[in-house]
Formats: structure tokens, C-alpha cells, sequence
């Protein structure tokens, strides 16, 4: 997705992404709901520096720190950072206001199919 934005700097559009308090407490938020596992603590820290300018955050080092499970994370010439679809649709959903339109238009759709 980050590739479709722009191809020749996909890994600022995700360290943009992830440098975002909001971003960070999303991915804690599904991490605490589904990984057993989740440093909550670790997170508090990350939690503390976001937004700051000097504030930088890799997927690696999320993971790493974390023990996160929603993002994946592969370095070299056939890596790439993948994301459980949640998560995937919340980072698209950011980089993509017409996608984001599009998504909240289909959930009213589907909300008013339901009696």
C-alpha cells in the first residue's frame, strides 16, 4: 500500500505512520487484544515519545521491543513490512482519504441492510 502512495519512499511513509501517538495506540490496543505475549510496558514508552520530532519508530523496532505479532517485518531485496489486516486497514486508511470514504460509505450501506 505504501508502494501505491509512493514507490520511492515507502519506508518513510511507514516510519510517518508509526511516529503518530494515534498509530501507536491502535497497534497496542490489537496487540493487548490479541497477543498474549504484548509488552505493555515497552509500549508505554513509545507511548511517551510520539509526536516528538525527534521521535523515530521502524516496524522492526516496534516489534522487537514489543514482542508484536500485527505487523510482520522482512529486511532485504525480497522483504517488506506486511501488516493482519486490521492494522492494514487502519494504515490505508490513512494514507488514503478517498479509501477511507469509500470504507465508511460501505459500512452505513451495511448498517442499514440490518433490521
Amino acid at each position: 500500500m505504501a508502494r501505491y502512495k509512493d514507490s520511492e519512499h515507502t519506508d518513510d511513509i511507514i516510519r510517518n505512520w508509526l511516529r503518530n501517538r494515534n498509530t501507536i495506540e491502535l497497534l497496542s490496543f490489537w496487540e493487548i487484544l490479541n497477543n498474549s505475549d504484548f509488552k505493555p510496558v515497552e509500549f508505554d514508552g513509545f507511548r511517551k515519545q510520539a509526536g516528538l520530532n525527534s521521535f523515530v519508530l521502524t516496524p522492526k523496532r516496534w516489534i522487537d521491543a514489543t514482542n508484536a505479532i500485527g505487523i510482520k517485518s522482512k529486511p532485504g531485496r525480497y522483504g517488506g513490512t506486511l501488516a493482519h489486516k486490521d492494522i492494514a486497514f487502519e494504515f490505508v486508511s490513512w494514507i488514503s482519504i478517498e479509501f477511507k470514504l469509500y470504507v465508511i460509505k460501505e459500512f452505513q450501506r451495511l448498517k442499514e441492510c440490518v433490521f
